[in-house]
């Protein structure tokens, strides 16, 4: 009987796991998703029974339904979806007002802001060198934006200035450390800046800063 009782209890405890790694799952599909998604959608997505997506989804409402969670998640249009709460809805605005707007960055800034990431501290003509073309008014940008920064001067003829990435480089693409450098496929897709084509395409005719001796 208590072999019984505790070959039960394991059972029980490993359904309960199960259900709270399923439950984190779809809390996270509830929030990357941008239109309602139904409980039928989600459990032939994930293989699952619906009835066992429906009890945990409820549970997800309810738990989210509580006053020390800002968010909530409701049924609209038949589907799931996580939104802000209501009441918060004033205070999420004063904030929103408040930010400052997304940054934007030319194909030739994010080109250029990946090479001194990976190659820092690199001068203006290294630079030139790996992207085949000159780019004065990129380095501006980049500087005027503080996402780089200039790192002293490197010791060799004319001893030109190395630039650096700096900590709003860190910050904008939520990076701990250089040593959280992405790929640079996936540097290039990073959301947290929106890639805008230059309206005016980037020519070798641009001279590159002038430098103080």
């Amino acid at each position: 009987m208590q072999e019984m009782d505790a070959a039960q209890m394991a059972e029980e405890r490993s359904t309960d796991g199960e259900d709270a790694q399923l439950q984190a799952i779809l809390e996270a599909i509830v929030y990357i998703t941008d239109e309602p998604l139904t409980a039928q959608q989600i459990a032939a997505a994930i293989g699952q029974p619906i009835d066992k997506i429906k009890r945990i989804l409820d549970g997800l409402v309810a738990e989210f339904a509580k006053p020390e969670h800002g968010l909530s998640i409701r049924e609209i249009a038949g589907g799931y979806k996580m939104a802000t709460k209501a009441e918060h809805h004033e205070a999420v605005r004063a904030f929103v007002k408040k930010l400052t707007p997304p940054l934007k960055l030319s194909l030739a800034a994010l080109e250029t802001l990946a090479v001194i990431a990976y190659k820092q501290p690199v001068t203006t003509p290294e630079i030139m060198d790996i992207r085949g073309v000159q780019g004065a008014g990129v380095l501006k940008t980049l500087l005027d934006r503080k996402l780089i920064a200039e790192a002293g001067r490197k010791d060799v003829v004319g001893k030109p200035i190395t630039y650096k990435t700096t900590k709003e480089f860190l910050v904008q693409f939520g990076l701990k450390d250089l040593k959280e450098l992405p790929t640079l496929k996936e540097f290039e897709e990073l959301g947290r800046m929106e890639l805008v084509e230059e309206s005016l395409p980037e020519t070798a005719a641009e001279t590159p800063p002038v430098e103080n001796a």
